[in-house]
């Protein structure tokens, strides 16, 4: 039977039950049998469902599901640039901007911010840690980004996980002053990165569409920077200006619905914060939102 996530929230310090949006679905998509197989194979494979989904919550007539979405996750809409009647589709809505002064940020330049609202999971030591979600299931960052040689380098380094809900603002920024590479694309598919699909496949972090931005920070040395397409996503919108300087919390891309992100750095150039190390050691994730703190050079 499957157990509800358990997410702890930053502000409140209290654990709380994640509602999951399309949980039913997802527990009956990861079933272990050859009908939820062929089904996901359908949904996550197949580049013409996600683009057919895409193109329906960009047309006007998905804007009647905005306001019921807002209700059912209790998203504070004081917090958005547009009014809610603005958005021209559900696809506006999740792509939509926030008002400056709605996510502060630690302006210390050796302080590392949250790159997005999400849900963060850290190790300091990847070598020494026993993956995200999965005791003894083996997680390879060589397979996760597909160059022996960068593997090499952070595999006794540490790493951030962050995993957006669609309920969040879906906007992702940088966590530090850094000099940022053109993206790389790593095609794969489109699973979902909810706990209940990780539960049954860490692999899919290696399987999912994915883009790699290689930065260099006069701090924080050389790291790097992944986003992770997942159930529906098509397509990720890098917005930043390729091979320059760019600021901390300056705004990298964002994605049209679900998304997951991974911050890698070399061995002893961060130090996170202790509530995520503490949490993350018991596998549960921490509620955050942009522009906090994430860790110390």
């Amino acid at each position: 039977m499957y157990r509800k996530v358990t997410i702890i929230n930053r502000m409140t310090k209290q654990a709380e039950q994640e509602e999951i949006y399309g949980q039913k679905s997802l527990v009956f998509l990861y079933k272990k049998n050859l009908f939820s197989r062929f089904l996901t194979f359908l949904v996550c494979k197949s580049v013409v469902v996600s683009k057919i989904y895409g193109w329906l919550h960009k047309l006007s007539f998905s804007k009647r599901l905005i306001a019921p979405f807002i209700k059912r996750f209790n998203i504070n809409i004081f917090e958005f640039e547009k009014s809610v009647d603005e958005f021209a589709s559900f696809n506006d809505f999740f792509i939509r901007t926030l008002k400056k002064e709605s996510r502060p940020f630690v302006k210390d330049p050796k302080i590392a911010i949250i790159p997005a609202d999400s849900r963060c999971l850290v190790f300091e030591n990847f070598k020494l840690s026993d993956g995200f979600y999965i005791k003894g299931e083996k997680f390879l960052l060589k397979d996760f980004l597909q160059d022996k040689e960068l593997a090499e380098k952070y595999v006794d380094g540490s790493i951030a996980f962050f995993r957006l809900a669609p309920q969040d603002y879906h906007r992702f920024h940088f966590s530090f002053d850094c000099k940022a590479s053109t993206p790389k694309l790593i095609n794969g598919y489109l699973y979902s990165v909810n706990p209940i699909a990780l539960k049954q496949n860490i692999k899919i972090f290696s399987e999912n569409k994915r883009m790699i931005t290689e930065l260099k920070s006069p701090i924080f040395g050389e790291a790097v920077a992944l986003e992770i397409g997942a159930t529906n996503v098509g397509s990720i919108h890098q917005t930043f200006l390729f091979d320059t300087f760019c600021r901390k919390k300056e705004e990298k891309g964002y994605f049209s619905f679900f998304l997951s992100i991974v911050y890698l750095f070399e061995k002893n150039k961060i130090k996170f914060d202790l509530d995520l190390i503490e949490n993350s050691k018991k596998k549960i994730e921490t509620r955050v939102l942009v522009g906090e703190f994430l860790g110390s050079a």
